[in-house]
């Protein structure tokens, strides 16, 4: 590492992981922000030279959002697995498949021990649907706290299930009051997309 990027790192400790309580977040509510709120937070630890994942449950793997270009600028590790969300595919099916799958990437990138935060964005979507079994996905993230207990993992979507939050160390609930598509202002690139 050159001399100057050390410098800029000077506040990590070599027992960082040692010293660090990781936190389960959850970002929920039927307000505006979850996922924005989790991209803040993952710029944030970029920043101070942690390393950090998001994976996008719903999202469409056939699109770019403004998030790819963002964090692959940064270097930050972005996986959009998505068939787009599930009003849009009408396949039950097809989105549980997907979100097994999704699973699948999250338990591999928690257990790699690689990390310092994850971001599963949608997986509380995921979890209201039962697409996922809500037990599992808590055991294997308890299991994973329990061996890696400096991992930070920030959960995203409407409806969290009280077994969910109850498990949480901070859950921030977005609540709308006003939005503008209520008056026919849809979605804005580079500020829903």
């Amino acid at each position: 590492m050159p001399e100057a990027e050390k410098k800029r790192y000077k506040w990590r400790r070599e027992d960082y992981r040692e010293k660090t309580k990781g936190l389960l977040m959850v970002n929920t509510g039927d307000g505006k922000g979850k996922t924005t709120a989790a991209l803040g937070v993952l710029i944030r630890a970029a920043g101070r030279g942690l390393k950090c994942c998001m994976i996008q449950f719903m999202k469409s793997k056939t699109d770019r959002y403004g998030e790819h270009e963002s964090l692959e600028k940064l270097g930050i590790e972005i996986h959009t697995m998505g068939d787009g969300f599930t009003w849009d595919t009408n396949d039950k099916t097809q989105d549980i498949k997907t979100s097994e799958e999704t699973w699948t990437l999250c338990v591999e990138k928690m257990r790699s021990e690689d990390y310092e935060l994850l971001v599963f964005d949608e997986l509380v979507y995921v979890l209201d649907y039962k697409f996922l079994d809500l037990g599992m996905v808590l055991d294997e993230i308890r299991a994973v706290r329990e061996t890696q207990p400096h991992l930070h993992i920030i959960a995203t979507g409407r409806n969290a299930p009280p077994e969910l939050v109850e498990a949480a160390d901070l859950v921030t609930e977005m609540k709308e009051i006003k939005h503008p598509f209520h008056v026919g202002i849809y979605a804005q690139q580079g500020i829903e997309f």
